[in-house]
């Protein structure tokens, strides 16, 4: 056992500073307008069903909960970072791999439109968006418009950038033996999909898991990025993908994915649901902290239940970054399921705050979001994780953040998401 591994026991008395602790929730604890036209009346609503994704009702923005109610500016900005890195992309590029929701071409307009526009007056950010956009109901396969919403956001953890006796806990690089095999070289049918590991005695094997990593297994390879002062902290830095890391002299540095061991995701709150330690409804970031102080003996045991090893890099952003390589806006960046939904997209959330929260506590959360990320724990049709940002009354949400919700995708008036068949994906979940 190494030292990194006995001190998590030594230090697991410690955890009643597990701030992190509530990103074990995310997604899967059980973890210048252009005149255009105006779009025409929509129809009365006919839910189209695709082979395997979601179905898609046309509906008015009038019909959207809260929709009037909403600053949409406040979506605006991170619209038009979806915006510049699409643009970036070539005109016959799809959003999606399946093409249901067109291709670069069908967005330029929109695109175009949405980055010349100021983002201080509401008024001129919703005609924006109901001038350019048709709204589609999501619906799972079996009509059920209704999914599970999370949230996540970015952590602080005290680092080094060299160890010590305070600092002794490794965030590694990304590790040079790490092989991706892209399936889609082999046979067209498996594009898309891909298999993470390593060569071992001339075979393909799987990389290493969480408890072989804990256990050392990469020591004195020189991979270490950083160092920090918490075994559990580093353990939830990785659910959440990114975050900052303070070092002793005040400086913060960021840190950003920048690849995972290739093992599935699985929820130490599930876990701890399965042992009958907790139900399903008493799972929260306070809940977690009090069962793993009171029984650092179990800790270790507790997190090599999630195989999955997240690695990481240095970011020069201002904010974290997501899957589409956005920075991420505090409150109005959703991750998704993307063989669902485009990433880039607008999407109306109806949803509610968590209980415990303040005044906000189970009120209404009805707003115009993006789709930007994505996350291991993040499958189905209706499914989102709401990016809160930092600071403590993010982790709060974050934490407690597990809301049952609706959405509806906003597309350009082009395009048509229910004339086309879904690719052949995991059915909707949540």
């Amino acid at each position: 056992m190494t030292a990194m591994r006995g001190r998590s026991l030594r230090l697991a008395g410690a955890f009643a500073v597990l701030a992190l602790a509530g990103a074990a929730l995310i997604g899967g604890w059980y973890l210048s307008t252009r005149n255009l036209p105006e779009p025409e009346t929509p129809p009365a609503p006919q839910p189209a069903v695709t082979a395997e994704g979601p179905r898609f009702t046309r509906i008015a923005f009038g019909d959207l909960p809260g929709w009037d109610d909403d600053d949409q500016s406040a979506a605006l900005g991170a619209f038009q970072i979806s915006c510049r890195i699409i643009l970036r992309r070539p005109v016959a590029a799809p959003l999606d791999r399946g093409g249901r929701f067109g291709t670069v071409g069908h967005w330029r307009d929109v695109c175009g439109a949405a980055v010349d526009l100021p983002l201080d007056d509401a008024g001129a950010a919703r005609a924006f968006f109901e001038r350019h956009f048709n709204a589609w109901q999501v619906a799972k396969p079996d009509g059920d418009t209704n999914g599970l919403f999370t949230g996540y956001y970015e952590p602080e953890l005290a680092g080094s950038l060299t160890p010590d006796a305070r600092h002794d806990v490794p965030l590694y690089r990304l590790p040079e033996d790490l092989v991706v095999a892209d399936l889609g070289a082999f046979d067209d049918a498996l594009d898309g999909r891909r298999l993470v590991g390593r060569v071992a005695d001339g075979r393909f094997a799987p990389y290493y898991d969480r408890a072989a990593i804990a256990d050392g297994v990469l020591d004195g390879r020189g991979l270490e990025l950083l160092w920090v002062d918490d075994p559990v902290d580093a353990f939830f830095l990785q659910i959440q993908g990114s975050g900052r890391v303070r070092l002793p002299d005040g400086r913060v540095l960021r840190v950003g994915y920048a690849g995972a061991n290739g093992r599935p995701y699985r929820s130490i709150g599930k876990v701890l649901i399965d042992q009958g330690e907790m139900k399903p409804e008493e799972v929260s970031l306070q809940s977690l902290r009090a069962w793993l102080a009171a029984h650092p003996d179990r800790m270790v045991s507790i997190l090599d239940q999630n195989p999955s090893y997240v690695f990481f890099r240095l970011l020069d952003d201002d904010g974290p970054l997501g899957a589409m390589g956005a920075v991420l806006s505090p409150g109005r960046s959703l991750a998704v399921d993307r063989s669902m939904l485009p990433l880039g997209a607008p999407v109306w959330l109806d949803a509610s705050y968590p209980a415990g929260v303040g005044a906000l506590s189970e009120t209404p959360l009805r707003r115009l979001m993006i789709a930007q990320d994505t996350g291991g724990a993040i499958k189905g049709a209706v499914r989102g994780d709401v990016f809160w940002g930092p600071g403590d009354f993010a982790e709060l949400v974050a934490g407690r953040m597990k809301e049952r919700g609706s959405y509806a995708v906003l597309l350009p008036l082009a395009i048509d998401p229910s004339t086309v068949p879904a690719p052949e994906t995991a059915a909707a979940g949540g």
